[in-house]
């Protein structure tokens, strides 16, 4: 029996079980933390309001690691014992290697906002598939600018569409010039004064909160599931620029093992300029 695997109990770890738990689209959940008790809490808190909420996902909790052996897909958040942070580093890099070693096939979605150097670094040092370790911070961001960019222009977020490369928080390169609201270029639906506004604004929505980062997370995960997403994600993904390996923001395709599909950005002139030189401050 296939089942999602998620690491950690802390903030976000618990409000991404508590979502795809709402959502109802995955069959089984495993919280697992070291922490004694509070994983099987959170498991025993939201099976709880299953009957109330009208959802059916089963959850189940555990201190062992090698409890991801046969999941679908493993996912990466922080511990229950600093619940506000994330594995980071070292630790985290040390966790990501065990989760390879015992399931060699799931995809790793790296939920975290810090995520982006896990990602580069279990690619660069663990020799992971770079298909199948994945971060969804960004995507994160894309729905915080989808919201301001719905305020501005009076229509719903999901009206519009919007994409991010380079490598946020340092060097983020937003595709404002093939942004569009309901088909129509952004650029010629707001003022400049309100272009300018929304740029500003960029470098306030990182890092993202953990409801957030869940519903991202989220989504990447139901899309892994379901084997064949018809939308595209930003997501942290490895890149190479001559002989060094980072993680930077692209717009994926996935499915079942993981990235499908890169989509090429489509930029301004400057923007393109921007992306390259982001590319080169990662260096």
């Amino acid at each position: 029996m296939s089942f999602i695997a998620i690491l950690g109990a802390g903030t976000l770890g618990g409000t991404l079980a508590a979502t795809l738990a709402r959502h109802d689209r995955v069959r089984d959940l495993r919280l697992i933390d070291a922490a004694p008790g509070i994983a099987a809490g959170k498991a025993l808190d939201i099976r709880q309001a299953g009957p109330v909420e009208e959802f059916s996902t089963r959850i189940s909790a555990t201190t062992h690691v090698d409890a991801v052996v046969g999941a679908k897909v493993v996912v990466v958040t922080g511990p229950a014992e600093t619940p506000n942070t994330e594995w980071q580093n070292e630790p985290a890099l040390k966790l990501a290697e065990r989760v390879s070693g015992l399931n060699h096939r799931a995809p790793i979605v790296c939920a975290g906002a810090s995520h982006g150097l896990l990602v580069e670094q279990g690619i660069a040092r663990l020799g992971i598939d770079p298909a199948q370790i994945l971060g969804s911070a960004p995507g994160a961001l894309v729905s915080g600018l989808r919201a301001l960019i719905a305020l501005e222009a009076g229509t719903s977020p999901a009206e519009i569409s919007i994409n991010l490369f380079g490598v946020p928080p340092a060097h983020p390169v937003v595709a404002w010039s093939g942004a569009s609201v309901g088909g129509c270029l952004l650029e010629e639906r707001l003022t400049p004064t309100q272009l300018a506004r929304l740029r500003a604004q960029v470098e306030k929505l990182w890092p993202p909160g953990p409801y957030a980062l869940a519903s991202s997370a989220a989504a990447v995960i139901e899309a892994i599931v379901d084997g064949e997403s018809r939308r595209s994600f930003a997501c942290f993904v490895g890149s190479r620029r001559g002989s060094t390996l980072g993680a930077t923001s692209a717009n994926v395709t996935l499915g079942r093992n993981g990235v499908k599909s890169e989509k090429p950005p489509h930029l301004s002139r400057l923007e393109q300029v921007q992306l390259e030189n982001a590319l080169v401050q990662q260096d």
